[in-house]
Formats: structure tokens, sequence, C-alpha cells
């Protein structure tokens, strides 16, 4: 995956060695931070485009966050959507998480499905909640998951 920040910047080295980088960086200029990942994704015509990002928030100091995105034609139900967004999410966690332990910083996963069952996300909230939880993360969906359904959503 390839990734940018906000301004656009290439970020050219291995993620996980990045969010290192950046933990010292932040940490040495006295942030304590907290890690939120998600992912969320849009049907374009043919194509469903996803992002994902880091977000790292600074308590009290606001944050900033690392963006990926990528496409694929593959046709897929609502229900393999949200799954897919959640894969995303919990791979860049699950990499991520050696340092983050290392650093004692607090991570969340946020997953763009609704808790309300109203809503046609929630088909895949089960689902979702119990594959993030069972990795050992912390699960947030909407109204709490700002990193997808804020974040994420304003990428793609």
């Amino acid at each position: 995956m390839a990734w940018r920040r906000l301004n656009g910047q290439t970020i050219e080295t291995p993620i996980k060695e990045a969010v290192q980088d950046t933990i010292r960086r932040e940490t040495a200029a006295g942030y304590r931070l907290k890690l939120c990942i998600g992912t969320d994704s849009q049907v374009k015509g043919k194509n469903t485009e996803f992002a994902t990002v880091i977000v790292f928030l600074r308590e009290k100091k606001g944050g900033f966050m690392y963006i990926s995105q990528n496409k694929t034609q593959q046709p897929m139900s609502l229900r393999e959507r949200m799954i897919r967004e959640v894969a995303y999410s919990v791979e860049i966690a699950y990499e991520l998480c050696d340092i983050l332990d290392a650093h004692d910083i607090e991570l969340e996963v946020h997953a763009d499905i609704n808790t309300d069952p109203n809503f046609p996300s929630n088909v895949a909230l089960r689902e979702a909640m119990g594959y993030i939880r069972s990795m050992g993360f912390v699960f947030k969906a909407k109204p709490d998951a700002f990193a997808s359904s804020s974040c994420a959503d304003k990428m793609v």
C-alpha cells in the first residue's frame, strides 16, 4: 500500500517505519498519542474506491493522519464491502501493534458501520465487531467511528 500525508506528500519509507518515526518525534515533542485506524469505501460506476487512514491524536492538541487509497473493479455486496473495509483496517492495525505496544499507545479500529439496524451497513456489524475484537483491538462503530466515517470518508 502506498501512503501519503493529507497535504499530498508521499511517505517514502515503509508505513511501519514511518509510524515509528512519527511516534518518536511526537512523544519527544511532549505529546501523548492515541491512534485510530479506519477505512471507508464508495462505489463509483464499476469501481469501488477504498481509503484507509491512520489518525494520530495528540491528547488535547489536535491530530493528523496518513492516508492510503486503492480501488477495485471486483463487484461485491454491501456486506462484502464492509468486511473488506474492516480487513484493510485490521491489516494495518496488526502491522503496527507491536510498535504501539512498545510505546504504550492506545489503538482503536473504527468501522464505518451503523449500529442502528435501520441502516443498510448494519448487515455487517456483528461480523465486523467479532473480527476486530477477536484480533484484540478496541472496536468503534458509528457514531463513534470518526476515523472511518469522517476522516476516511473525505478521502474517497
